[in-house]
């Protein structure tokens, strides 16, 4: 392994910094330290380039953003709502988008930029989950990115409420619905947020409320998230991607500088400028088109961002299912599709890092990543909670799928009600299914080799194809593959149960262990004179290893 030393060009600083602080350690350390190189690891630097720009362009916003509900008439340059009675909010809101030099423009790529933060956030949380990433000793990083992404659905729930238009307005009102479901406090909780009665509360407190925040409270408390998140990030080191010198104490990739810093400030731009595009070109929430908010009006196809589609779906396909005992009305209709959707999905993520432990009995430190394949059982249910959420998002929109392909609304409404129950199970039997046909695949190709294509005959007339030892990279992928751990005895040979296999949990722990490990099919190399070592002996230049110690 080579050492690598401080470049030139940051010598002086760093001299000059060390006489005056002593750091020189520290940054020659970190400068010199050395992240995998994967296309999938840029996911979650998305999130973070989507979170910087919403920063900035929601600073520049603030400042002509007047956040109060005392009424106003409009008289900006919007023709089309001249002389209409509005709250002060949305007159600025207008205002922004038609009298402010490059408003519109801003408005949009904040809008775009949280979407994208979103969105990033979700795709990196799931190739962290499909590849085991959030293993030992990564489970305190995953809760964190879990509360990230319920941070930020509901710091765009009241983003996209600001503007007090007719779409947000509609939306508020579903969320006070939801907080007055709740048993016991949900009218308190109301009543806190909306300040009084809806939607203006006692002395119109709710935008202010909202804006306070939507610009402050859940910004500040993100911010530290992600701050928390790259701190532990940076101290325990990225997961890898399994590869030929990849091991679980080595990481084998590109120096901090220069080489991934100027990667990542060029990916910043990149995600910048399509950013900028999106808002250029792609026109988003043209709240304009809505008018002012007014609870007697309502308006067909109105969807909420994406990411809020699950809890859209959910209401729309529940029953009206009511109780009331002892006086009290508890309207399972709107608390149900509230909380038990997202319940599922970000509880049973929560958890999963520690009951997959539990059950596996695997307690070591994991610093390369599994292949979704070699993890039928994990990958089967993150492909179930994928769909759960799928279906319930195509369910928010089962008007818009009712008028498009001239469907009655009830039938589109009990397919979604069905089809949320039977299309996760099908996407988990499918998913196992696929990934033990590619085990299997696997375990041809680490016995066998690879077919060439070349068709031989033997003396006594029969063909075959000739197979060719697969490359040393492709067999350090393959090996990768760890062997299920097989399930401890119940009971050893006197008849004495395990410490583990008492009691109702450890027969639960028994059965999971057995349903993780039960069509595990090993991947081994065999040595029947044709391995070859298939490795071309040069190394890649300007990458650098380093040693992880525990």
């Amino acid at each position: 392994m080579s050492e690598a030393t401080a470049p030139k060009a940051v010598e002086g600083p760093l001299n000059f910094l060390d006489d005056r602080l002593g750091s020189t350690t520290f940054f020659n350390r970190n400068l010199k330290k050395v992240f995998p190189d994967h296309w999938s690891f840029m996911l979650g630097e998305i999130a973070l380039y989507s979170f910087i720009i919403l920063l900035l362009s929601g600073t520049f916003l603030t400042l002509w953003f007047h956040p109060s509900m005392m009424e106003t008439h409009y008289d900006g340059s919007y023709t089309k709502l001249q002389g209409v009675k509005m709250s002060e909010a949305y007159a600025s809101a207008l205002h922004i988008s038609f009298d402010v030099r490059g408003g519109l423009l801003m408005r949009q790529i904040h809008h775009w930029a949280a979407i994208l933060f979103m969105a990033s956030i979700m795709a990196h949380m799931l190739r962290v989950f499909f590849t085991g990433a959030y293993r030992k000793p990564r489970e305190l990083n995953w809760l964190i990115g879990l509360g990230m992404f319920t941070l930020g659905m509901v710091e765009g729930l009241f983003g996209y409420s600001l503007p007090d238009d007719l779409l947000s307005g509609t939306g508020l009102r579903i969320t006070q619905g939801v907080a007055q479901s709740i048993p016991l406090v949900g009218t308190y909780i109301s009543m806190f947020l909306f300040g009084g009665e809806f939607p203006e509360g006692n002395y119109g407190d709710l935008i202010p409320r909202l804006f306070t925040l939507h610009v402050l409270l859940i910004p500040g408390i993100i911010l530290g998230l992600v701050t928390a998140h790259m701190m532990i990030m940076w101290h325990q080191k990225h997961t890898a991607m399994p590869t030929q010198k990849q091991t679980e104490k080595q990481v084998y990739g590109y120096p901090f500088y220069p080489v991934f810093m100027a990667k990542t400030g060029a990916y910043f731009l990149f995600t910048f400028g399509v950013v900028a595009l999106l808002g250029a070109f792609a026109q988003i929430n043209p709240i304009w088109l809505f008018g002012p908010y007014d609870p007697g009006a309502i308006s067909s196809a109105s969807q909420p961002d994406f990411y809020m589609g699950i809890l859209e779906g959910s209401l729309r396909i529940m029953p009206n299912w009511e109780i009331t005992a002892a006086g009290h009305t508890l309207s399972l209709n709107v608390l149900i599709p509230a909380l038990l959707p997202l319940g599922i999905v970000f509880g049973g993520a929560a958890i999963w890092p520690f009951l997959e432990q539990w059950v596996t009995g695997d307690k070591r430190h994991h610093n390369v990543n599994d292949r979704p394949r070699n993890a039928p059982v994990r990958t089967g249910v993150g492909m179930a909670a994928v769909t759960f959420y799928g279906v319930l998002w195509l369910a928010g929109a089962n008007d818009v799928l009712a008028e498009r392909f001239h469907l009655s609304l009830f039938a589109t409404t009990w397919f979604f009600r069905a089809t949320v129950f039977i299309a996760p199970v099908l996407a988990y039997i499918i998913t196992k299914r696929i990934c033990l046909g590619l085990q299997r695949k696997d375990a041809a190709i680490a016995s066998h080799g690879v077919e060439s294509g070349i068709i031989v005959m033997s003396p006594d007339g029969k063909f075959s194809e000739r197979h060719e030892p697969a490359s040393q990279e492709q067999m350090s992928v393959l090996l990768s593959k760890e062997r299920a751990k097989e399930q401890a005895p119940v009971a050893d040979a006197n008849g004495i149960p395990a410490p583990n296999s008492k009691g109702p949990m450890g027969y639960v722990r028994s059965r999971l262990q057995r349903a993780w490990t039960f069509d595990d099919i090993p991947v081994e190399k065999h040595d029947h004179g044709h391995d070859g070592d298939g490795h071309d002996g040069h190394e890649v230049e300007g990458r650098e290893t380093k040693q992880i110690s525990h």
